[in-house]
């Protein structure tokens, strides 16, 4: 089988279609999984994403830029290859680029999870040759529960710090886990606050039709008037910086697939996880894998060590690849299993 893709100082390149996937320098053509930030960098000539993250690409790569949109699952051919994009269930508009010359299909699934949520659209596997996947939370302890499990115990926690007078405030990676956080709390409860960075994408999920609750940037004046009652959504750069100290008594949470390791938490120093996660799961990941019916699994950033030994004794051909990919940056784990830097 040919190599329709390769990794290049650039990214992932496809010679036959000059062009590159989530390249991490500027490239001529870049076509784009989706707008965070370690796949999506400013100062490619053009760009092709999915229709439904034009917008919120534009804000990572600026207002200058030239981005096409395509519906998914709508092929656009490209120096004689054929590209289309599929959902990946990760944040709004996020895809799977799937690439077809000669007879030969490979999939780039970006990030992605299996699991629903009213925030994106839902993953769909895709069949191909060779599937290139991450692997975030590439080890079987990852094991998500249900969504609606995981919204009631956030309200929950909301309850109980009102009646102890505390403001209750969630840590989130603003973009896609801030407004899947947000969808799913109960606003008769009390007020809902956000931090700015939060508030920035906002608008753009809701134009592209999804349910929020109403909320508000917090102020100094709105954050006082609501202390001990507020939910307040922000992302982790907030903790521990004079933003927080406006809200008087708080309860901090961190949501975040890491928060399935209790040791995570107490490093976080944080009162409350909620193992919420915009990454697939090990049961996610090899649903996923098994769905494409790739002959071909290479894996990408997480622990793909130790899924590529999974892969291989269980009778796949699987390779890891190593790039520039990292997960989110409240997510992001090293090859060697560690923990990175919040944003």
């Amino acid at each position: 089988m040919s190599r329709l893709l390769e990794l290049t100082d650039r990214g992932l390149y496809c010679a036959a279609g000059d062009f590159y996937v989530d390249p991490w320098r500027p490239v001529g053509w870049a076509v784009i999984t989706h707008a965070h930030s370690d796949h999506a960098r400013a100062g490619s000539r053009s760009y092709l994403t999915a229709e439904r993250g034009v917008e919120i690409l534009r804000q990572r790569v600026g207002d200058e830029a030239t981005i096409q949109g395509v519906p998914f699952g709508e092929a656009v051919m490209h120096n004689g290859v054929r590209v289309s994009l599929h959902p990946a269930g990760h944040i709004l508009g996020s895809a799977q680029v799937r690439v077809e010359h000669q007879g030969e299909v490979w999939v780039v699934s970006g990030d992605y999870k299996t699991i629903p949520d009213r925030t994106c659209d839902a993953f769909e596997p895709v069949r191909c040759h060779v599937f290139i996947t991450e692997s975030t939370f590439g080890l079987p302890i990852y094991r998500w529960r249900a969504n609606e499990e995981l919204v009631d115990e956030v309200n929950d926690w909301w309850r109980t710090n009102q009646e102890r007078g505390r403001t209750s405030v969630v840590l989130a990676y603003a973009l896609g886990k801030a407004q899947r956080v947000l969808s799913g709390l109960d606003s008769s409860i009390g007020p809902l606050l956000m931090h700015g960075a939060v508030e920035r994408f906002v608008p753009l999920y809701r134009a592209a039709g999804i349910e929020l609750p109403e909320c508000c940037r917090a102020t100094t004046e709105n954050a006082r008037e609501t202390r001990g009652r507020a939910m307040v959504v922000a992302p982790p750069s907030a903790a521990g910086t004079p933003w927080l100290r406006k809200f008087g008594d708080v309860s901090l949470a961190f949501a975040s697939g890491w928060m399935q390791i209790r040791g995570t938490r107490r490093r976080r120093a944080v009162d409350r996880g909620f193992a919420i996660s915009d990454h697939a799961d090990w049961d996610g990941l090899l649903s996923a894998i098994d769905a494409t019916g790739a002959q071909e699994i290479v894996v990408t950033h997480g622990y793909r060590s130790t899924l590529v030994r999974w892969l291989s004794e269980h009778g796949k051909r699987a390779r890891a690849l190593a790039t520039a990919f990292e997960g989110e940056m409240d997510e992001v784990v090293g090859n060697d299993g560690g923990m990175g830097n919040a944003e």
